[in-house]
């Protein structure tokens, strides 16, 4: 191949540029004849013809070079990853092999290329990047941290050089990833400034349209901006001055990204976001007085301007994981506008910028494969601290030594604790697919249930119809999830067989002409020594109760409850209550004279009865009785929400019920209050309540959020007129949209 072909006149003079800046960035740890080697390298794998352009036309050479300038540059790599970036392509091009790359480079050179190997490895398994999984096995098989922020400099080249490709669906997918993957990384580690870069590249490939128009508002707005910036930092700079404190002030917009985030989530335009940019004051402290200036011009800043407690952020006396330290605070600035104000030292600010690197460089970390590898522990330390309130989106880091990451055969990836077995995934992906295992294929060959899985495992569940949950498979499984699902399953199949033995009963005592009673089976089930239904029935399909000994047990007992049998008296309950046809307990000109009712009177003895909870009857509401399996009786309204179940299924314990009067109590009632979120409404409400009389307002729960108001509330009262009379007042309070009965 002919290696002036392979290049650009504009491409030959980056190359030229890019290396310069290179090894002199890396020169004190650099080793005698590493470039000249490296350039051996390269112009053969150019005249082999090995090197190929990616999808997006860029060339290789040029790519590597660039990752290698972000990587030692912005966020201070050294040697072995600059070199392992710069021979990435002439590994993947097969022109050399990691031998030879230990032979002349050495054994960290060769590591980071296996990392990245690995991690190549990943990218060919899984269709699916943008998700925790996939970044928490990225973390894992990359080994060196290195890899990790090799990835994120090579992902930030890319981002850079495809603005005007023509081909749009790579450039859409390597976007998404951006965002997905590699922002929330690059977040973590501190690395604020290429964080902001991809996310901002990533909105303006996939929304190009949000991304401009915002871009527009901005540059329309910059001169406003800049001025209020100035009227707001004039006074506060006299008195910083005055105090003997050297600094310098900046106005910071946030970046595109953060803005379209703002107005997805509150539902504006971008003059609807208050909080377009923030002050920045940087002093130029000495370490031993830092802390103590930035508390000193905290005071200064609040005495000034009002400030807001709630949004205050301390991250100078307990920095963030990945080093990050300053302290926040929100102001009521000039024209009662909010401004974020950030204090923090011109080494923070350094730190802030450029992640760990400068983090470890102020710790006084020397430069040099020992400084890098001291560095690269805080790296892996910060990725494993699991402090990701912070993050502005909600992507979580859980790199633990006790997880795996397995491959389905479409590549979709998914996290299992350690020692997870084949059926542990079956049920992870689906219940019916572990009800119905029978083992998988791994690596081309066939695996029982009881496999352990290991990360990297590409897994395809083998299932038949004919399998279904065992007892011991409880002792298969590691995870509570699947044990839960078996357990269920189990649970089910016995509830079926339960159903198909009370089927079997049921025609058999038809068989038998006996007549079926529920009351006098429950009595039966009790004598055999069975307190619960489904033990009961399950009992007879497992055969440990013949069926002609349940019979004959029935049939004695219905003997016995009809009385035609020798008994004791038994003792009264509601379920036998059969109420005294009395003209003054009977509802008049109901038509119904002869028809039992159960009238709810201060007076009434012998019967145990009481308000349902479900629906909270009082005085005046239509009503009816509910026979309790406990014997007692329990007062629904007719419009109780259950009414229409207890009717269809328990027919005959349904007794009719009246108010015989007024009884002097006072019953709970729960209202539901919903409106907007206005101030004082709550104290319009309870003020309305408070001046009812023979009303209380026993409790109230109160939850806002989006602009609503939602509102719980349990009042004291006799009776329903007074109920609706409240329901109506309760709706004339300003902002209320609806009140209705719980």
């Amino acid at each position: 191949m002919d290696t002036n072909n392979f290049f650009t006149d504009e491409e030959r003079r980056r190359v030229d540029d890019i290396q310069h800046q290179i090894f002199s960035l890396a020169a004190d740890v650099m080793e005698e004849g590493d470039e000249e080697k490296l350039r051996g390298y390269l112009r053969r794998a150019a005249e082999q013809g090995l090197l190929q352009r990616d999808a997006f036309g860029i060339n290789p050479i040029v790519k590597d070079l660039e990752t290698a300038l972000i990587a030692s540059k912005e966020i201070g790599l050294t040697r072995g990853s600059v070199l392992g970036v710069l021979l990435w392509s002439i590994i993947k091009s097969g022109s050399a092999t990691l031998d030879d790359i230990r032979r002349d480079f050495g054994t960290e050179v060769a590591k980071i290329l296996h990392g990245l190997m690995r991690i190549r490895e990943v990218y060919a398994k899984s269709t699916t990047v943008g998700n925790e999984n996939f970044r928490s096995l990225l973390v894992t098989f990359a080994e060196d941290m290195r890899v990790i922020l090799i990835m994120i400099a090579n992902r930030v080249c890319i981002m850079r050089q495809i603005k005007d490709t023509e081909n749009v669906e790579a450039r859409r997918k390597v976007s998404m990833e951006a965002a997905y993957l590699y922002a929330p990384l690059a977040h973590k580690l501190g690395l604020y400034k290429l964080k902001s870069e991809l996310e901002d590249l990533s909105l303006k490939y996939l929304e190009h349209d949000a991304y401009y128009h915002i871009k527009e508002k901005l540059n329309e707005t910059k001169r406003s901006r800049d001025a209020y910036i100035e009227r707001f930092l004039r006074p506060l700079d006299e008195k910083l001055k005055a105090a003997g404190l050297h600094y310098h002030m900046k106005g910071r917009t946030k970046s595109i990204h953060s803005i379209w985030q703002k107005m997805q989530k509150q539902h504006v335009d971008v003059d609807g976001v208050y909080d377009l940019f923030a002050i920045r004051i940087i002093l130029q402290s000495p370490p031993e007085r830092e802390k103590m200036e930035c508390w000193q011009v905290f005071s200064i800043v609040t005495d000034m301007y009002q400030s807001n407690p709630k949004r205050m952020r301390d991250w100078l006396s307990v920095p963030k994981s990945n080093g990050y330290e300053s302290l926040h605070i929100t102001v009521l600035g000039p024209e009662q506008k909010w401004v974020e104000v950030q204090i923090r030292t011109e080494r923070m600010d350094d730190i802030a910028e450029h992640g760990l690197a400068a983090h470890w460089r102020y710790k006084g970390v020397k430069s040099g494969e020992s400084g890098v590898e001291e560095w690269l522990a805080g790296v892996r330390s910060a990725l494993e601290t699991n402090d990701d309130a912070q993050l502005l989106d909600q992507f979580r880091l859980d790199l633990k030594e006790d997880e795996v990451f397995v491959f389905t055969p479409k590549g979709d990836i998914f996290k299992l604790p350690m020692g997870s077995t084949v059926l542990d995934f079956a049920y992870h992906i689906h219940s019916k697919v572990g009800n119905h295992c029978v083992g998988a294929r791994i690596g081309g060959r066939n695996v029982t249930i009881r496999q352990k899985l290991q990360s990297g495992d590409q897994v395809e569940i083998l299932t038949s119809s004919s399998q279904t949950p065992k007892q011991d498979w409880l002792n298969i499984l590691t995870t509570t999830r699947a044990r839960a699902k078996v357990r269920q399953s189990l649970k089910e199949m016995q509830s079926r067989q339960a159903l198909l033995a009370k089927e079997e009963l049921e025609r058999k005592m038809k068989n038998k002409k006996l007549d079926y009673e529920e009351p006098v089976l429950m009595h039966t089930m009790t004598k055999l020594g069975y307190r619960i239904v489904t033990d009961f029935y399950a009992a007879i399909a497992d055969g440990k109760l013949e069926m002609n000994a349940v019979l004959e047990a029935y049939a004695q007992q219905w003997r016995y409850d009809h009385g035609e049998a020798e008994k004791q008296t038994p003792t009264l309950s509601a379920d036998q209550f059969v109420l005294p046809q009395d003209k003054a307990l009977t509802p008049k000109g109901s038509g119904e004279g002869t028809s039992d009712v159960l009238v709810i009177d201060q007076n009434l003895k012998g019967i145990d009865f009481q308000m349902a909870r479900c629906c909270q009857p009082v005085y005046g509401d239509a009503v009816f009785g509910f026979v309790t399996s406990g014997g007692g009786i329990k007062i629904h309204r007719e419009d109780c929400p259950n009414a229409p179940q207890l009717r269809q299924r328990f027919g005959y314990r349904i007794v009719r019920a009246k108010w015989a009067g007024k009884r002097g109590t006072q019953y709970p009632i729960t209202l539901r209050v919903v409106g907007n979120d206005d101030i004082g409404i709550v104290n319009n409400i309870t003020n309305i309540i408070s001046k009812e009389e023979k009303i209380l307002l026993r409790s109230i729960s109160i939850d806002t959020g989006e602009g609503l108001f939602n509102g719980t509330l349990t009042v004291m009262l006799d009776d329903v007129g007074r109920l609706q009379q409240l329901i109506k007042k309760l709706k004339t309070v300003k902002g209320v949209k609806n009140v209705s009965r719980g």
